[in-house]
């Protein structure tokens, strides 16, 4: 937040106190101010590197979605495996997929099912859903998320929008409401949070033309310069770039806009649908209005945007849960695959949809599924990859992998290498100085989709 602090009470004629003199809001950014957030930017050379153009939309399903349900279903399986649900073709000959996605189902020529994720964390928390990495002996500084390296390789595409925005909204879980952590690429790089903390309401000037907003800006720039010429630390240098990017996004309209849902066409608007805002148990709210934002906030510039989806941790009564959800989940990404396409942002936008785990095999004795780290399930689509295929599959019960066991590792590699990342040459060193590459070793992009 760039404020210059005073100890005096009082108010200028504006109504603003002198506390609040040159304070222009500090956003929701992680706990960082908008100043240490858009370094990020200077240090990656404004977003020079890699595929400028490129982005990717990360969809967390909160509580571990039902892979046997959804994406893998195992007719020849006994009663209390199968469960309820009954397959339907898709438009690709030989893959099928639950009855309650038939959108999904027309166009998963333009996908990729991955049925053998097998290195799942047992544990609810969207961590390594936004990591690619296990939650315990984490280096000093801990796993950034993928959107948060992003950010610090390279940087903002335009410099009112930030390279990181997390559409997670507050839920009773607060794990599963993770947008991704910065880790050790430090708070510079955490992700935008419209949804928390009042962000959209501190990116407004609240009544304070331009005109004044420059003037305090002078008066701000007049006392850093004082501090400059007695600083013999260094600590200064750079300053005046970082406080105008921050004054970059307060002085444009266009991640205002991109948040502005009204100014959608309603024929596009419609084609989403509407969600629901309300939390239920811990879970999060079935916002359909995310998918649309995302769309939105990727063609403003931003190069990651992470979304989080209703909720999934179905212990009882699962295919009742499902039979509500499934079909939100089928509109909200099949509209959004079909925005892409029809804005031309297909091949340059990778979408991922996936849960923390997966939901074991046997249907428990209140009609629900437990949670099943072994194995569990994701769709890929976008991003110029080689889609209408199923990678991987498990054995009869849906329980282990059988072939072709897929890490989170592997996943990300693709993703970054999607942007025009190495993650295998490309390290970042952590809070003690030591060179951290980007994924696990031995993780390398997923030939299959090439």
């Amino acid at each position: 937040m760039l404020t210059i602090p005073s100890s005096r009470s009082g108010s200028f004629c504006d109504g603003v106190t002198r506390r609040d003199f040159i304070r222009i809001g500090g956003l929701a950014l992680g706990g960082a101010s908008l100043p240490q957030i858009t370094r990020a930017q200077t240090a990656s050379g404004n977003g020079s590197a890699g595929n400028a153009e490129k982005a990717v939309i990360m969809i967390f399903l909160p509580g571990g979605p039902s892979h046997q349900d959804m994406f893998d279903l195992k007719m020849d399986a006994p009663s209390e495996i199968r469960g309820e649900f009954r397959p339907i073709s898709t438009n690709v000959p030989g893959i099928q997929i639950c009855e309650h996605l038939p959108l999904l189902a027309g166009m998963m020529d333009r996908c990729t099912i991955i049925r053998s994720m097998s290195d799942c964390d047992n544990r609810h928390d969207a961590f390594q859903c936004m990591t690619g990495r296990p939650f315990l002996n984490q280096p000093p500084g801990g796993w950034p998320s993928f959107g948060s390296v992003v950010s610090k390789l390279q940087g903002c595409r335009h410099p009112a929008v930030p390279a990181f925005v997390g559409l997670a909204p507050k839920m009773g879980e607060m794990r599963w409401a993770n947008s991704g952590d910065p880790g050790y690429v430090g708070v510079a790089h955490a992700p935008f949070q419209p949804n928390k903390g009042g962000a959209a309401e501190d990116m407004s000037l609240n009544g304070i033309t331009l005109e004044r907003l420059r003037d305090r800006r002078a008066l701000l720039d007049s006392f850093d310069q004082f501090r400059r010429d007695v600083d013999s630390s260094g600590v200064m240098s750079g300053l005046d770039t970082f406080n105008q990017q921050a004054f970059n996004v307060l002085t444009s309209s266009k991640l205002l806009e991109a948040l502005d849902l009204s100014r959608e066409d309603p024929v596009v608007t419609a084609l989403y649908g509407k969600g629901d805002p309300k939390n239920r148990d811990d879970g999060g709210p079935k916002m359909m209005e995310h998918f649309l934002a995302a769309r939105r906030l990727v063609e403003a510039g931003a190069r990651c945007v992470t979304v989080a989806f209703s909720r999934w941790d179905h212990h009882g009564k699962n295919f009742d849960a499902l039979r509500e959800d499934l079909p939100m989940l089928d509109r909200g990404l099949t509209a959004l695959l079909t925005d892409l396409r029809q804005r031309g942002l297909e091949q340059d936008v990778s979408v991922i949809v996936w849960g923390e785990f997966g939901r074991t095999p046997t249907i428990n004795a209140a009609g629900g599924r437990d949670h099943w780290p072994r194995v569990s399930c994701a769709l890929l689509a976008g991003g110029g990859m080689r889609h209408g295929q199923v990678i991987g599959s498990t054995d009869r019960l849906g329980g282990e992998a059988e072939t072709r066991p897929v890490k989170f590792g592997e996943v990300f590699a693709t993703l970054y290498k999607n942007l025009g990342i190495d993650a295998a040459q490309t390290a970042i060193n952590d809070f003690s100085g030591r060179p951290q590459y980007l994924v696990t070793p031995g993780c390398s992009p997923m030939a299959e989709l090439a």
